[in-house]
């Protein structure tokens, strides 16, 4: 049989800055060569568990500790955070936060200088590791020039250089496209196949992370393991919607249809589900549910003519670009990792410059407005929370446009405190923004810009590190302000979120608009999928599976079926 390698026994740990443990009495063994999954509501206690594991906890954040941890048979605090980080490699969920080198060649190879392994064999550790991830033609680049998911290949390139027993992954899909996801989920199991290490995953993207096998999944709520099961156990029970976590679309559509989902069928991936028992079910739902097609308004609002820009003469980041956005639409654009959308909402909000072409704002151009001007009418949360924080205390974060603005205390009071109650973050008012989580600190930068209530709001990756149920809290928000004529645009690599919540869907590949239609005619046609690193939705390949004649069609009465199910 094989060793323990992590053995949590009766832990607790509390935050020096909280009065109550984040995690209580968790007991938790993970064997040698294990792939486990650690999946949770946000601010349940995953990340901490992570930390722990890794020696950031209490090295780093302090606080109060009780019980036992175990690293590789020896206590974790005798072991340090040097000694911690030897055995388990961290890719954390905030790339920013983990750089050290000048280049990404450098990036990649800190832990191999720092155990001064020769130069020759460095270097070749360091071409193989980025050749894994795809990014071999970028180590000479600066970490801070790369997009999210070039940012996030790095941190994991500088993992899999080393020798650690352990790889541990904080939201790795956090910043990746789908296909780059799922290459990169790929990768961790090839990895953890051919070398027979411990994997720990942590991750709210659950779908994406069963595209390959793992053989437990841990689930956290309120800082206890509220289960700890195999895949498809955990997605025949009812766990995951009590817990506020998204379970699988397939799944959710299979029990649309009335149809009970057991382990023998193998719920835990699209590709292996067993159908046939339920395939008369499924397509009798799809003949009884025939929903009128949602429109939208007309009326354009935001518009881009002939758009191209380049950071050099030589090179065209976005190649004339053309589209209207209407009042009051919710549109996202999509793509692969660099294909250009951040790009697109940083011109719009002035931050750079066009090479050519215009950008209108109720028929006006913008070209002469400045940031600050742009800034009354446009709002802009960045995909990196830590981008946009500049106060200490959660309040003053998102009172701050307000006092700008010179508004009165009490009115100010009053908008804030309903922004954070829809945000999921009133009970947290008081509290330092360092104390939060990674996906709390996203939400406060959201209601940061909520609260100015503009007229177009732009959101790079809205939904990044959000758990299911402050996900769907945030999105009937922003369909709240659309419904009420506010323009809500979402950079994102979320086709769920694509799926249940935009009008229209922009797609980017190589800096030109590739698509541009509803989102379920996106997302089942194959070639656009493959162009723009986009994936395929499960509900297509469930449909075929269950010989429904227009699988693009059931996709469509699946997502209008939902939002009835979420709506009322």
């Amino acid at each position: 049989m094989s060793k323990t390698v992590i053995e949590f026994t009766d832990f607790s740990f509390k935050y020096r800055t909280q009065q109550e443990p984040t995690l209580h009495g968790i007991n938790l063994a993970i064997r040698e060569g294990e792939k486990v999954l650690v999946i949770g509501p946000s601010g349940s206690g995953k990340s901490t568990l992570a930390h722990c594991i890794n020696g950031l906890i209490p090295f780093a954040y302090a606080g109060e500790i009780t019980g036992r941890l175990q690293v590789m048979g020896r206590d974790s605090a005798g072991l340090g955070i040097a000694g911690l980080s030897e055995v388990a490699g961290t890719v954390l969920q905030d790339p920013d936060g983990q750089f050290v080198g000048l280049t990404v060649g450098e990036d990649i190879a800190f832990s191999l200088e720092n155990a001064a392994v020769p130069q020759g064999e460095m270097t070749a550790r360091v071409a193989a590791a980025a050749r894994a991830v795809e990014i071999h033609g970028l180590l000479s680049a600066s970490p801070q020039e790369l997009s999210g998911g070039q940012k996030q290949k790095t941190m994991l390139a500088g993992v899999l250089v080393g020798n650690a027993d352990i790889l541990l992954f904080d939201e790795p899909l956090a910043s990746l496209d789908p296909y780059t996801g799922t290459k990169a989920i790929e990768l961790i199991d090839r990895v953890q196949r051919e070398t027979g290490k411990t994997v720990v995953i942590i991750e709210h993207r659950l779908e994406e992370v069963l595209h390959r096998a793992v053989d437990r999944i841990i689930v956290m709520n309120e800082g206890m393991i509220a289960a700890d099961l195999s895949p498809a156990e955990l997605l025949s029970s009812g766990l995951l919607m009590e817990t506020g976590i998204r379970e699988p679309l397939y799944v959710t559509a299979l029990k649309y249809a009335g149809c009970l989902i057991t382990p023998e069928m193998h719920p835990e991936h699209i590709e292996g589900l067993d159908v046939e028992a339920n395939a008369d079910k499924l397509r009798e739902w799809y003949d009884s549910s025939d929903f009128p097609r949602e429109a939208f308004g007309s009326d354009p609002l935001l518009e881009l003519r002939e758009l191209s820009f380049g950071y050099d003469k030589n090179t065209r980041v976005l190649k004339n670009i053309s589209l209207s956005i209407c009042r009051g639409e919710m549109l996202c654009i999509a793509g692969r990792n660099g294909a250009g959308k951040s790009t697109i909402s940083k011109l719009i909000c002035g931050f750079y410059r066009p090479s050519s072409g215009m950008i209108l704002l109720n028929g006006r151009d913008l070209a002469r407005d400045t940031i600050k001007e742009r800034a009354e009418r446009i709002g802009f949360v960045m995909q990196n929370p830590n981008h946009m924080i500049s106060k200490t205390l959660l309040y003053d974060e998102v009172a701050l446009g307000l006092m700008l603005r010179g508004m009165p205390e009490e009115s100010i009071r009053e908008r804030v405190h309903n922004v954070l109650k829809i945000c999921g973050l009133h009970a947290f008012r008081e509290w330092p923004i360092s104390a939060l989580s990674y996906g709390q600190k996203k939400r406060v930068t959201i209601a940061s810009i909520l609260v100015l209530e503009p007229e177009v709001i732009i959101l790079d990756e809205p939904t990044a590190a959000q758990d299911y149920r402050h996900y769907n809290e945030m999105m009937e928000f922003l369909l709240g302000l659309s419904r009420r004529g506010i323009t809500v645009i979402m950079i994102t690599h979320d086709m769920h979120l694509m799926l249940e919540y935009a009008q229209r869907t922009i797609v980017l590949a190589d800096g030109e608009k590739l698509a541009d239609g509803r989102p379920e005619m996106i997302l089942t046609d194959p070639e656009i999928v493959s162009s723009a690193n986009l994936k395929q939705t499960s509900l297509f390949a469930l449909a075929q599976k269950a010989g429904v004649g227009q699988p693009a069609e059931f996709v469509r009465r699946f997502i209008a079926r939902d939002r009835r199910e979420r709506h009322g």
